[in-house]
């Protein structure tokens, strides 16, 4: 049985439709089986009222201190919004009205290089704090547009089917990447790229110990994919602040879904 995978190629898809001009998407080799995924469609969640996600966070998974400014669950131009097999973009087409292509180095080009400025900015700062320490980050892949997902996604659906399709790539409008706000690190030597050895590679240390203090976190963390919907990808970084990131290591909590007191999402509803 095939793995789960948030991370998936673009060129690595059974006979994709054509996707955009220079959008490049990596390819995740996961580490682990997993059950078998519902092959229906899911139904797009609607947005609740906004105001502070303090309406959002019951009590009892309420960070121990307050985090200002408080943020939504469900915008996808909020950094909290949080994204998975329950809970797709509304709309899912959305588009970063901020993107730009961080000062960091690269090792895609086109879309995959974009964020949103916020994390852009996060960025630029964590891969100039690793390479103090002579640890060299290279930004493997940044947004991802819908129109991407969708010939990613399609190309396995033609080729092998929904069911394998979602235990392979997200579907379209349930991605992180299509918020600007996760992108995926390479090390600068090159090794493991998107492959399970990648955690003992200098870059995924590095940034599992310090990614937190410039507001990341190791979104699909080692044995929580029946919580996330996706095997451990030491790779996908995603950014929700310095001090959301920092409590939740702080509290050892290591999903958002456990943060924010959301239900698990192993699979599509």
């Amino acid at each position: 049985m095939a793995a789960l995978a948030a991370c998936t190629p673009q060129d690595a898809a059974p006979s994709p439709v054509a996707a955009n001009a220079g959008s490049e998407v990596p390819s995740a080799t996961p580490s682990a089986t997993t059950p078998s995924a519902v092959a229906t469609e899911a139904a797009p969640v609607e947005p609740v009222a906004t105001g502070t996600a303090s309406s959002d966070l019951p009590s009892s998974t309420a960070p121990s201190h307050s985090v200002a400014p408080q943020h939504s669950l469900n915008d996808p131009t909020s950094p909290w919004v949080v994204v998975n097999k329950h809970r797709p973009l509304a709309p899912q087409d959305f588009v970063p009205a901020d993107l730009v292509q961080p000062g960091v180095r690269l090792a895609v080009s086109g879309e995959a290089a974009l964020l949103n400025s916020t994390t852009a900015a996060a960025a630029e700062k964590m891969f100039g704090a690793a390479a103090s320490e002579s640890v060299i980050l290279t930004l493997a892949s940044g947004y991802r547009s819908y129109s991407t997902q969708v010939a990613t996604y399609n190309g396995y659906v033609a080729s092998t089917g929904q069911a394998a399709a979602d235990r392979a790539s997200a579907r379209p409008g349930h991605s992180e990447h299509q918020t600007g706000w996760s992108f995926d690190i390479g090390d600068g030597a090159g090794a493991c790229s998107f492959q399970p050895c990648f955690a003992e590679q200098p870059a995924a240390v590095w940034a599992k110990a310090n990614a937190h203090k410039f507001g990341f976190v190791i979104r699909y963390p080692w044995m929580f994919h029946e919580t996330t919907g996706y095997f451990y990808e030491s790779w996908h970084l995603r950014y929700i602040g310095v001090e959301a990131a920092t409590d939740m290591a702080a509290r050892g909590i290591a999903t958002l879904e456990e943060y924010f007191g959301l239900e698990a999402a192993p699979d599509y509803l």
